[in-house]
């Protein structure tokens, strides 16, 4: 319901597709009861005429990918803009200084975006227990005669130690369900507070430690500078024969060059769902290697999971509108340290 008469003037920024599936009859009707919507009601640009004119009388942007970069010159013609309710998760790409010199509110709709990929990385990590995506390949080889299995060593979830590099949204989704699992969860992170690892079920610990401890490596860092080749050489030289390193974080936390020699030898095994670069060249030995599963980013929200944060972008309008404070409000400290 309405909360109150103020009906602010809304648009919606984003690429058509996106709109599509994340704004449904549910959705929509929502947003018809809390703003105005005129025409067009969504956009993926900002610079036409007609998009310039109800830019001039909105007050709040609803968007999601494919939101161009708000650069001052659009943000002039955008005087009564006060809040933008993002209903993904980074707002990397299109939030500027200009927004935070202007104050305007800025949300995200991260955390459920993190479900989906917390579900996906424990069933890899499940999966790299048994080695599954990799017997699966040998499958195709060894059709009358599963003695293939031997050679991928110990099949098994119990008693494993799982490391968890980064105690991110997902991180600490990824370490609060493994703890229906027997096995052991450390984490790496310099910036958390070890009594919350703990609470999730995990034990904080420094990254060496980590990595020698380590059965499966899932990587849960933000896309910084700082966290550029996290993991290289050296630290995959650290991981114990046969370990599985699964990265559904970002392409660029793993070098890929030291990741391609460590697989190509068969001492290591990797579940990747991002690369760098993405899609990783057509030659890269990754593509090809019996131990190593590739996916094309398919571990974040889609389909009707990204509905789960239109929800939550339209939760933080009703917040808005009715003076409480966001539940998920990116700030410009926060902007700098998260993906």
């Amino acid at each position: 319901m309405t909360h109150g008469p103020r009906r602010p003037q809304a648009l919606l920024v984003m690429e058509p597709e996106h709109f599509q599936v994340q704004f449904g009859p549910a959705q929509l009707d929502r947003l018809d009861r809390l703003v105005s919507l005129a025409d067009p009601v969504s956009t993926a640009e900002l610079d036409s005429p007609a998009v310039r004119r109800r830019l001039h009388e909105v007050e709040v942007l609803l968007t999601s990918w494919g939101c161009p970069p708000l650069t001052t010159e659009r943000l002039a013609a955008a005087p009564d803009l006060r809040a933008i309710f993002h209903g993904a998760g980074s707002v990397r790409s299109f939030v500027t200084d200009e927004v935070w010199r202007r104050g305007i509110l800025v949300t995200t709709a991260a955390d459920e975006n993190a479900i989906p990929v917390a579900e996906f990385t424990v069933a890899a990590i499940v999966f790299a227990g048994k080695k599954a995506p990799f017997l699966a390949q040998d499958a195709r080889k060894h059709r009358d005669d599963w003695s293939y299995l031997a050679k991928r060593g110990e099949l098994t979830n119990r008693d494993r130690t799982i490391g968890v590099a980064g105690f991110s949204r997902v991180g600490r989704r990824v370490v609060d369900r493994l703890r229906e699992m027997d096995v052991t969860v450390l984490v790496y992170d310099p910036y958390v507070d070890p009594v919350e690892v703990t609470a999730a079920g995990g034990r904080l610990v420094g990254l060496p430690e980590l990595l020698r401890a380590s059965d499966v490596l899932s990587l849960h860092v933000p896309e910084l500078g700082s966290t550029r080749h996290l993991i290289g050489a050296a630290e995959l030289a650290m991981l114990r024969d046969g370990a599985t390193v699964v990265n559904t974080a970002r392409g660029s936390v793993l070098d890929t060059a030291a990741l391609e020699r460590e697989c190509a030898t068969g001492r290591l095994d990797a579940i990747l769902d991002v690369t760098d670069p993405e899609p990783l060249p057509a030659d890269s030995v990754l593509y090809d290697l019996p131990n190593v599963m590739i996916t094309p980013h398919i571990a974040g929200s889609l389909g009707s999971e990204t509905r789960r944060m239109s929800d939550s972008a339209i939760d933080e309008l009703e917040r808005y509108l009715s003076g409480r404070p966001p539940r998920a409000a990116v700030t410009p400290d926060t902007f700098g340290k998260s993906a």
